[in-house]
């Protein structure tokens, strides 16, 4: 059973409504494709009307058919304006690192479903018990801005300390860390530009 989460992202794709855009455009029935591709006609229907997410091997068989590849039903719409929610309770929250304990901080990505995104956006949150994270380096920019708590970051070895309400600017391809510091939660948004 798939969850509510997986299941919206998957009824995103519209990989049903893809299907039967493209069996009308051929004018075929629901038993012409079945023939073609080895399905029940009940399957296919169930499929059209998101009732049921067909398998990748199930999926390559229907492409097949209409001489498409997968990236057909995954690719974004170009005809629709580019929207994107992400609910709350639909994020997935990351520790960092994957096996740290106690992570150094969580993350949550404010802007997954976007295909090809020019930026990452995150909540991020540095708990009480968080160590300091480990020197990395990635991308060409990164955005933070404080939510609440104190945020220490260390850019090549400088550290500049940021307060809630504060936000920072930098050059993300230079090694750089976070580090809470005080007596409560940090909480922050960041931007990384890849």
């Amino acid at each position: 059973m798939l969850s509510d989460t997986l299941t919206d992202e998957l009824h995103r794709y519209a990989i049903g409504p893809r299907i039967r855009a493209l069996r009308l455009g051929r004018k075929l029935g629901l038993v012409q494709l079945g023939e073609h591709t080895g399905l029940s006609p009940g399957m296919l229907s169930k499929i059209e009307r998101g009732q049921l997410f067909p398998t990748l091997p199930t999926l390559l068989r229907i492409a097949m058919v209409f001489g498409v590849g997968l990236d057909h039903f995954f690719a974004p719409d170009k005809k629709k304006p580019l929207v994107a929610v992400v609910r709350k309770d639909q994020r997935i929250r990351l520790p960092v690192p994957p096996d740290g304990e106690p992570p150094a901080w969580l993350f949550e990505s404010l802007n997954y479903p976007v295909p090809d995104r020019p930026m990452e956006a995150y909540y991020a949150e540095f708990p009480l018990e968080a160590r300091p994270a480990d020197r990395h380096e990635h991308g060409c920019a990164e955005f933070i801005y404080v939510m609440s708590g104190r945020l220490v970051v260390d850019v090549n070895g400088e550290e500049i300390t940021i307060d809630a309400g504060d936000a920072m600017h930098f050059d993300s391809s230079l090694p750089h860390s976070y580090r809470r510091e005080g007596a409560v939660v940090c909480r922050a948004l960041v931007v990384v530009i890849p």
